[in-house]
């Protein structure tokens, strides 16, 4: 049987703010030494399943360059699948941007047929998870299914977030609410699908011609199948798995890492995470210095009085001495200068926070308020960014107005943006 991978990774992720202005979703770093794209791509191949198309389509030169010809993941292949990457282009007729992602898949579906797969495995590229497809699709054969989709349970609060199922004994779908105000279960839909390939070739055609369709899965495609009773089944999941769509939850599933045990081990052999990584020096931890409960990456240097607290740290961030970070979320080659506070944060790459300048806070909250700050900015010595607090991309010292940012403020560069 041949199964054809199909990876949904155009997303804006604008949900995720400054994280998301320069990069589309999937390509967003994580724990330190990854992209989120990582796990979907690694799940692929740690599944037996190389043949893998990725649907770009917002800011996608950082993804590219990242997945380059697929050789971290043994994707680097011609005649035997491999990893291709589609974006949009304009040709004779009706192409356009992607209006949602069933449109994505209908457009490049050209590409998507040859070879003739027999079941194609639609994924979305911004979850953080570990899963096993050849058993999902194991799942799909012997329940004879038309459309297989991955679920797990969540939490009561959280369902109006999620497409919800209902299933009856056999795991087959008796109803599909998306996003419902008042949900009939918690067993949530995770974006992930079996279709047979015939099956998929026809539902978007349907979907195609009908009046009014938004042509997404979860809202067009989904539903309709249940409603005309097409065996449409679900496959339970019950591991670790984020939808990383918010800066909350991208935040959270970085200070899940750091629980003992964590819930998602990335140190499990067994199931590698793949990804490309580059050539840095070993970490540097200075004697008087601090570092408790955090993933430290290579090329990290810590000086003399620094305290690190439950913060993930990717490559090359310079802590100077006696600053103090809890909490935090802190990208590539930032340097957090000496008697700096960053505490419940995000600081995108290449940001520099000045001497005793303050970054957040924990106010007590449940769900706290996370301050951010964007790439390539630079938070002036003795400033105060107050939690919640956000600092866009390419920000300079003349571009505040004042040495104290309140919670509810957003700070633009004035500047032209510019790629980086």
């Amino acid at each position: 049987m041949k199964t054809r991978a199909v990876i949904l990774a155009g997303g804006e992720g604008s949900r995720l703010g400054i994280l998301t202005a320069k990069r589309t979703k999937p390509a967003v770093p994580f724990a330190g030494k990854y992209r989120i794209i990582d796990f979907t791509l690694s799940n692929c191949v740690n599944s037996g399943i190389f043949d893998v198309m990725l649907l770009a389509q917002y800011r996608p030169h950082s993804l590219i360059e990242h997945i380059g010809a697929g050789g971290p993941w043994d994707l680097d292949r011609d005649f035997t699948g491999g990893v291709r990457i589609l974006s949009p282009y304009k040709a004779r007729g009706s192409s356009e941007w992607y209006l949602g992602t069933a449109d994505a898949v209908q457009q490049n579906f050209r590409f998507i047929k040859n070879g003739n797969p027999d079941v194609v495995l639609i994924l979305s590229g911004d979850h953080i998870y570990q899963m096993n497809y050849d058993a999902m699709i194991a799942f799909h054969m012997d329940h004879g299914a038309d459309l297989t989709i991955a679920s797990i349970r969540v939490p009561d609060e959280e369902t109006s977030r999620f497409g919800i199922l209902q299933v009856g004994v056999d795991y087959r779908v008796t109803s599909f609410q998306e996003k419902p105000t008042q949900a009939a279960s918690n067993l949530a839909n995770m974006g992930v699908y079996v279709f047979n390939f015939n099956t998929l070739d026809q539902e978007l055609w349907e979907d195609r011609e009908r009046t009014g369709s938004s042509h997404d899965f979860g809202k067009d495609i989904i539903p309709s199948m249940v409603a005309k009773n097409s065996r449409v089944y679900a496959f339970p999941f019950s591991g670790y798995w984020v939808d990383v769509g918010t800066v909350y939850s991208y935040w959270r599933a970085h200070m899940d890492l750091l629980m003992i045990p964590p819930p998602l081990n990335l140190n499990d052999r067994s199931w590698i995470v793949h990804t490309r990584t580059e050539e840095r020096p070993p970490v540097w931890i200075s004697n008087g210095s601090q570092v408790v409960d955090s993933l430290i990456t290579d090329g990290c240097e810590i000086e003399p009085g620094a305290s690190v607290t439950r913060c993930v740290l990717s490559p090359g961030v310079r802590v100077e001495r006696n600053a103090i970070l809890r909490d935090s979320v802190i990208l590539t080659d930032t340097v957090i200068q000496s008697g700096a506070e960053v505490d419940h944060a995000i600081i995108d790459k290449r940001v520099v926070i000045g001497t005793d300048s303050r970054v957040g806070g924990n106010l007590g909250e449940t769900e706290p308020a996370i301050s951010m700050i964007g790439k390539n900015s630079h938070v002036p010595p003795e400033f105060i960014i107050e939690p919640g607090a956000i600092v866009a991309t390419d920000v300079i010292e003349s571009d505040y107005s004042e040495k104290i940012i309140r919670g509810d403020e957003y700070i633009p560069t004035k500047r032209m943006p510019y790629e980086v």
